[in-house]
């Protein structure tokens, strides 16, 4: 379902008109004397009317902010609209005239308003773009170490027990083996002790029938037997001489609990101090000048437009550098720059191909990837691509290693795009756009706003905006939706006429917003959704184009639809 103008958050436009009736044109000018919002044409009128000769007409950002009505408590007929600097307070001008003002300095409430309104705007974005997010991802680490401490506590605890189990069985093994040694010695002495009883046996036995050898002398009435038979040193053999065993003996260890802690080990509290977490540096995008220099502008300030960056203007215009053919490809649906001379390109057949700067392939692949920002080049310089027919985003190593690097499910991946202030893959799935750290770690999802009604319906390119904004380019909801990192909706950019399919989107290093149109048009935005101006047009041969792409050279590199030419 496409996004309708009633969805689009309070602050956001998707451009600024005239505020003169029946003019469609886009302001460039306010009046802060008249509160009125002019195109350039609208201005040349006005300033042409006498009554208007003193008005003051500015470019539309330097305008002042329109003072809210309020009436004087002590002149009910008057509004409040000076403020004496000595009093520190807002007045009428009647009460300027009281004796109690007298010679006391007045300023203009308006410039006192719109300095305190800005700096009211300037906090507010400060919150939303700094210390919410960053106190988000600091709370987000604090869950993060919570599970990584259960993590260790239950990996410790696991090898607790693994020291235990290994002391049980060693106890087991020495018990098995004393009782082995045991039981051999009790065999030993047994049979040692049977052979003495057979020893006894044997004796006993003698014995037995020495006796009966001596009764039947004794029955005999022959005297010759005593006297012949009946040897007069008659000996019984003497006993045998047999050894008590000698039993083992058990030594019992001595022992005590700390005996077994050394054994199994000790959980010790760690003597490291606990670091503070690190919060980033609030950064300060750097501010571009939008509109002519003004009569109040200084000779330094003038001096100072020779710096490159400073002439970066949002209305710059573009001149065309070079173009040049892409062997391997239909046409050019995506464009990303991995190194300062190579850059990776890609038409809606699959085919991916790494060129130079003069066209030379350097390197082909076939993929499942269509008409999609569906490769990106990570800091480290891997590429990074998606399949959404097998749902997993792939890796490729510099050196040509090939990995299933994340899995995403049920979700199909359209487009992506790796993180140039963390490293974190943001990624463009029907229906949502999820992040994912360096590692592949799911970080956080998004896809509805604070009413709960859906955000995306198919992402098919994604770029991320020097303040963390994540900017979408979802044809299907032609529009271009924009959030923060937290995922909070700032706005839905939907073109400047009824007619507007967004295809390739990017960012400058000043924050401007590049995206394609299909009606032949590239629109520049800045990072408040504000048009500044089409700076591509039909009329600059531009025709069809698809993918936009802005290197640290401030080089804009533009693919298009019916040909495999790419534009620099």
């Amino acid at each position: 379902m496409a996004l309708s103008k009633s969805k689009i958050p309070g602050t956001a436009q998707h451009f600024l008109e005239c505020g003169f009736e029946d003019c469609e044109r886009n302001c460039e000018f306010y009046c802060n004397s008249c509160h009125h919002r002019m195109c350039k044409q609208c201005r040349d009128q006005q300033i042409k009317i006498p009554e208007n000769k003193n008005h003051e007409v500015v470019p539309y950002q330097q305008r002042r902010q329109q003072l809210p009505v309020m009436k004087c408590k002590i002149h009910p007929n008057k509004e409040i609209d000076i403020y004496c600097k000595d009093c520190n307070i807002p007045l009428c001008s009647k009460c300027s005239t009281m004796q109690v003002h007298q010679k006391h300095c007045f300023i203009d409430l308006e410039s006192i308003y719109t300095e305190k309104f800005e700096l009211c705007q300037k906090e507010l974005s400060k919150i939303h773009n700094y210390f919410v997010p960053t106190s988000q991802d600091l709370q987000r680490e604090v869950r993060e170490d919570a599970t990584e401490v259960k993590q260790i506590m239950d990996s410790i605890r696991t090898s607790m027990k693994a020291k235990a189990e290994s002391l049980k069985n060693m106890v087991d093994t020495v018990l098995s083996e004393n009782m082995e040694e045991l039981n051999q010695i009790e065999k030993s002495l047994l049979v040692k002790l049977k052979s003495q009883e057979k020893t006894f046996d044997d004796y006993i036995a003698y014995l037995n029938d020495l006796v009966k050898e001596f009764q039947s002398y004794l029955s005999s009435t022959e005297l010759s037997n005593f006297t012949t038979q009946l040897p007069d040193n008659l000996k019984i053999k003497s006993i045998p001489e047999t050894t008590k065993p000698v039993t083992p003996e058990f030594s019992s260890a001595q022992y005590c609990k700390n005996d077994v802690a050394k054994l199994l080990g000790k959980v010790n509290k760690s003597d490291r101090k606990a670091e503070l977490r690190r919060i980033k540096p609030m950064e300060i995008p750097p501010i571009a000048t939008s509109m002519k220099s003004t009569s109040k502008q200084t000779k330094q300030d003038k001096h100072v437009k020779s710096d490159k960056k400073q002439t970066m203007s949002l209305y710059a215009s573009v001149i065309k550098a070079r173009e040049f053919i892409v062997p391997g490809v239909s046409n050019v649906y995506h464009v990303s720059q991995c190194q300062s001379d190579r850059l990776w390109i890609s038409d809606d057949n699959g085919n991916l191909v790494q060129t130079d700067l003069q066209g030379n392939v350097v390197q082909k692949l076939e993929t499942s990837g269509e008409d999609k920002g569906y490769h990106t080049v990570t800091q480290g310089g891997d590429l990074i691509f998606t399949d959404k027919d097998k749902k997993v985003i792939n890796r490729i190593t510099q050196d040509n290693n090939i990995t299933e690097f994340i899995k995403t499910g049920d979700w199909e991946p359209y487009s992506i795009h790796s993180s140039h202030i963390n490293g974190d893959l943001l990624v463009g799935m029907y229906g949502k756009v999820t992040r994912y750290n360096k590692t592949g770690k799911e970080l956080q999802n998004i896809q509805r706003d604070n009413k709960g009604q859906e955000l995306y319906t198919a992402p098919h390119y994604i770029t991320e905006n020097i303040n963390g904004d994540i900017c979408t380019s979802d044809y299907h909801n032609t529009a271009v939706v924009v959030v923060n990192k937290s995922g909070q909706p700032r706005f839905s950019y939907t073109g400047q006429k009824s007619w507007f399919r967004p295809y390739g989107i990017c960012t400058d290093v000043l924050g401007h917003i590049l995206v394609c149109d299909v009606s032949n048009t590239v629109h520049l935005l800045d990072q408040d959704s504000q048009l500044l101006s089409l700076l591509l047009t039909q009329q600059q041969g531009v025709k069809y184009p698809r993918s936009v792409c802005v290197d640290d050279e401030n080089n804009l590199y533009v693919g298009h639809r019916d040909t495999k030419t790419l534009t620099v």
